[in-house]
């Protein structure tokens, strides 16, 4: 007896930015509204060249598809201005195609990226930063447990999560 409410397990998984992939990531395109809080992919991969010791890029893959993108930083200085001792990790930018919002792939690059943080196990908080207003993914990192820090980068909000050092390792 078969259960047709059983849905296949999906391998998703991150995956370096290859010339293999590079075509399919750079296509990601989020929904017209929110266009104007997140930069296009292909911005991302030029601030990961430019900023090669701290960028980490990856696509987000569900079995053989590109569904999104993700770039984490670590160990960055924070502001080395005024305080370059507060070196932080953390989600730089988050795109999943239009398409495929709503099916759980931005909560698992998440907590992927935490994952990476935690293993490397330089630091015990992730960071993220976030426009406000219309189209803001605010919702969505303070569901997934972000808090606000009180914090501004440039004019967006900046939120950290508790990177639990004990947590069981995914995968």
């Amino acid at each position: 007896m078969s259960d047709l409410n059983v849905r296949p397990q999906r391998a998703l998984r991150l995956e370096p930015v290859t010339a293999d992939n590079f075509d399919a990531v750079c296509a990601i395109q989020v929904r017209p509204d929110q266009a104007h809080v997140v930069s296009p992919v292909v911005k991302s991969l030029a601030e990961a060249y430019v900023h090669q010791a701290c960028a980490w890029p990856r696509a987000v893959v569900d079995g053989g598809d590109v569904v999104g993108f993700v770039m984490a930083f670590h160990d960055i200085a924070w502001d080395p201005a005024t305080d370059p001792g507060d070196r932080r990790s953390g989600i730089w930018r988050l795109n999943i195609d239009a398409g495929r919002q709503g099916r759980g792939y931005g909560s698992f690059a998440v907590r992927a990226v935490v994952e990476e943080i935690r293993r490397r196990g330089v630091h015990q908080r992730a960071y993220v930063s976030w426009h406000v207003g219309a189209g803001s993914p605010e919702p969505f990192y303070l569901g997934l447990g972000f808090t606000p820090t009180g914090e501004l980068a440039g004019d967006q909000r900046v939120g950290v999560l508790a990177v639990d050092a004990t947590a069981p390792r995914a995968g």
